[in-house]
């Protein structure tokens, strides 16, 4: 694929970096907080981001399987995250190529669907179950997501960033 002028070559990611990643955003996602209906889920950007980044080593099948340690953990219907995490996942592998030609501040934008896609299939699933209309703050949760999608971006392909002119002699 040719890169797009102005960013630069990243060096490959490190497989272990990506399974730290996620098993941090599982943690994060474990951490009792009351789970209040605007709170981002970290690991549903996180996956999402690998899936855009690296999707011949994170597809739905990992994400299936987080989605049901999810599920476990909350106590919620079994399948019920495993199912919101594959329909993502399926979402951003359709559309990694078209991403990661745009700026990240424009993908933020275009991720945004997604996020919002996911959290409307939580909530049907919820509705079905019985539960309660949590109110309009739920519109939140894939905002913050959006948002919080460059420093995620900035943050995880930090070391995969080449250090800058590193040796005059070598072309790249």
């Amino acid at each position: 694929m040719i890169m797009p002028r102005g960013q630069p070559l990243l060096l490959p990611v490190n497989p272990a970096f990506i399974v730290s990643s996620l098993v941090v955003g599982l943690a994060i996602n474990f951490v009792p907080l009351g789970r209040v209906v605007w709170m981002p889920d970290i690991l549903m950007l996180l996956l999402t981001f690998w899936v855009v980044h690296q999707p011949q080593r994170i597809g739905m099948g990992i994400a299936f399987m987080l989605g049901l340690c999810m599920d476990v953990h909350q106590s919620s219907w079994l399948g019920q995250h495993a199912l919101i995490y594959a329909v993502l996942s399926f979402g951003a592998m359709s559309m990694h190529r078209r991403l990661l030609w745009f700026s990240v501040p424009s993908q933020a934008l275009q991720v945004f669907p997604l996020f919002l896609l996911a959290h409307a299939v939580e909530l049907l699933l919820r509705m079905v179950g019985g539960g309660i209309f949590p109110g309009f703050w739920g519109l939140l949760a894939p905002m913050l997501e959006a948002l919080l999608w460059p420093l995620a971006s900035w943050v995880l392909l930090a070391p995969q960033r080449r250090p800058p002119d590193r040796d005059e002699n070598r072309p790249l």
